[in-house]
């Protein structure tokens, strides 16, 4: 069970713990903060939006920017984006020709299991191949243009060896502690999906199992906020207001081969 927060309702809890002394404990690895109980009691936390920067001896500052990537790849597509405290400076949208059209699965999952390569497969093993370069070369000109503090990221198991082990190297391994697992089911990644995911990480979130649902209630009373139910997988639906500002982004965005 969960309830999405905005994020000044998110500091708002967050403050709320910090003064009243309750047990808290900081996940970086999951940029959240866990609320001990024992084990039948079952999980309570609170996600922090992604534009909250990690605590420094234990404290929070609350205006020390932070600057990250997302970084959202399935089988044939993938949506980069560099941003600054949320605001998009930069995207890409990449798309390759990964997919058996009549099986429905990607070249590398049939591989896997048939371990046959005819004319089709060699084509689509280097599309794969160029696919992923491609990403690392946009990851590399991120890392090297901006300081960047996070890396958000939504990749299946069986496509991160292919990112991690590409001719062009991923500027970080995979054992960065700037990494940070998107929490939540991806659409085909594109760049609406991307500003999507960027709204959703900007949020916070308190997670709780339900023997612990009416803890959560009366920390949410208690502090006065907002927040709303959230259903993992269902289309989101975020109400922003209209920005005049566009991101810097390049020709021919919607198709990389």
């Amino acid at each position: 069970m969960n309830r999405i927060l905005p994020y000044e309702s998110a500091l708002r809890l967050l403050r709320y713990l910090q003064e009243h002394n309750i047990a808290h404990e900081y996940d970086h690895e999951k940029h959240r903060l866990l609320l001990p109980g024992n084990d039948a009691e079952g999980q309570l936390y609170l996600r922090l939006p992604i534009t909250l920067a990690p605590p420094v001896h234990g404290k929070f500052r609350e205006d020390t920017p932070v600057n990250y990537v997302i970084l959202l790849i399935q089988s044939g597509s993938c949506a980069v984006g560099y941003f600054e405290n949320g605001r998009n400076y930069n995207h890409k949208v990449f798309r390759s020709y990964m997919v058996r059209k009549k099986q429905g699965t990607s070249q590398i999952k049939y591989l896997k299991t048939k371990g046959k390569s005819r004319a089709g497969s060699r084509v689509r093993l280097g599309e794969t191949i160029e696919f992923f370069e491609n990403i690392n070369e946009r990851l590399q000109e991120y890392f090297e243009e901006y300081e960047v503090h996070r890396v958000a990221i939504s990749c299946s198991k069986t496509l991160l060896p292919y990112l991690y082990s590409s001719k062009v190297e991923t500027p970080f391994d995979k054992h960065d502690p700037r990494l940070l697992k998107i929490p939540k089911h991806v659409h085909t990644p594109i760049y609406e999906v991307l500003l999507d995911t960027n709204r959703y990480l900007m949020s916070g979130e308190l997670v709780f199992d339900e023997t612990r649902q009416q803890q959560a209630d009366e920390l949410i009373t208690a502090t006065g906020i907002s927040a709303q139910t959230y259903i993992p997988g269902e289309e989101d639906t975020w109400e922003t207001e209209p920005d005049e500002w566009e991101p810097e982004e390049d020709e021919d965005d919607e198709m990389e081969w």
